[in-house]
């Protein structure tokens, strides 16, 4: 029997009125500023933004609905996802953006009622923004998270944090932290983790610094930032003590594939953009689009995507079937990362000097924003050496059955 890739029609319908909305509503006001939300106007605009995504149909789809989401599955977020990630202010103006699209699934699946009425109620409408704390400076956690080395201590009626973090996207203006802090062992231990969850302005938080990326369009910046004696009561954990990594999962693998959602718009975008160009560039007696190697570009354009596309929708079965879906979702991540670097850069390379022309056509930008996916949530490297050791477990399984 044949597998159903098929859409439900309110779902192809949702798809339709996103793509008229990102070119209607979003594409002018990210052209207008070169893809800097900063000097866009940062919350300001992400507030007018919200309003005209709630207006149009398309707010939140991923949330929900008791918020006021739309509560899609992974599958059918993947093509709306798709269609906003066509401009990279997209996923702020629908609400879906990193951190807060992750956190809104997490607390969604593991937060306690006070903590669904507090935290996740206000971050599902838009009405504020979120950060998710792990990353620290070496020796400090990052792509190893044994490495945690921020410090939650028991004290009465709660917890006491210390500790530096990095990294930290969405951390300027952010309503509230879900704050990663190592509960037992040491530095280097596996587990001990515990997620925390702590308003923006209890005291001895303090965002300290921009950490200034090649990429413009995360509203919020990737920021420094200081926990010192940052006191959290017990009905502000988020899922059990010394559990933080095991409930972090619920996030981790569903955040990595809306991140291919989304940058899979950007390299669409820019593959459209770069086979428009050659097909009414002239050069060498025709068409550039006439020309074997142009034609090479494309075809690798169109088989990158292709790939990706089907790789996700791999990785969403699995998730949306409850499964862990971990090899999964790092091929997907890995090979649309890297998939989606390579087609815009051949989209560059088609384009010429107006390929590298930050106002002339958006591929520039788009190659700046897209690079940084090859490391955030896990670099590339990682994934690859975390699928070949569940590959050497199997094998060795298999020989001692």
């Amino acid at each position: 029997m044949a597998i159903d890739l098929s859409y439900d029609d309110e779902v192809i319908d949702l798809v339709a009125r996103t793509r008229d909305f990102i070119e209607t509503a979003v594409l002018p006001v990210e052209e207008r500023h070169h893809g800097d939300v900063a000097a866009a106007g940062g919350d300001d605009l992400r507030r007018e933004l919200n309003a005209k995504a709630r207006e149009a149909g398309v707010f939140a789809p991923h949330a929900p609905v008791e918020y006021g989401g739309l509560g899609l599955s992974m599958s059918d977020r993947a093509p709306v996802f798709e269609a906003a990630g066509a401009s990279i202010f997209g996923p702020m103006a629908l609400h879906i953006g990193a951190p807060d699209e992750g956190n809104v699934h997490m607390l969604a699946a593991i937060a306690t009622p006070h903590q669904r009425s507090r935290f996740l109620e206000p971050l599902a409408t838009g009405e504020v923004r979120s950060a998710f704390a792990m990353t620290e400076p070496a020796p400090g956690a990052g792509a190893d998270p044994n490495g945690l080395s921020t410090t939650a201590v028991r004290v009465d009626g709660g917890w006491r944090i210390n500790g530096f973090k990095r990294f930290i996207t969405g951390a300027e203006g952010a309503a509230f932290f879900i704050i990663m802090a190592r509960t037992a062992g040491v530095p280097g231990d596996r587990g001990g983790a515990t997620m925390f969850l702590a308003p923006a302005e209890t005291d001895g938080i303090a965002v300290e610094r921009h950490v200034h990326t090649t990429d413009k369009s995360m509203i919020g910046g990737h920021c420094e930032v200081r926990f010192t004696d940052v006191f959290v009561p017990d009905e502000d954990v988020l899922g059990e003590p010394d559990q933080g990594y095991r409930y972090a999962q619920v996030r981790l693998g569903p955040a990595r594939m809306t991140h291919v959602m989304r940058w899979m718009g950007s390299a669409v975008r820019a593959h459209r953009v770069a086979v428009d160009y050659v097909s009414r560039r002239e050069g060498f007696g025709g068409m550039l689009s006439d020309l074997g190697m142009i034609q090479q570009m494309i075809a690798d354009n169109e088989i990158d995507l292709a790939a990706a596309r089907a790789l996700l929708v791999r990785a969403c079965y699995e998730l949306d079937r409850g499964e862990h879906a971990s090899d999964a979702t790092s091929i997907a991540k890995t090979f649309g990362a890297e998939a989606f670097s390579r087609v815009i850069d051949r989209s560059i390379q088609m384009c010429g000097g107006l390929g590298v022309s930050e106002e002339d056509l958006p591929l520039a930008r788009l190659a700046n924003e897209v690079r940084p996916f090859r490391i955030y949530d896990g670099p590339s490297e990682v994934h690859r050496w975390a699928v070949a050791k569940r590959a050497v477990s199997r094998a060795r399984r298999a020989r001692e059955s």
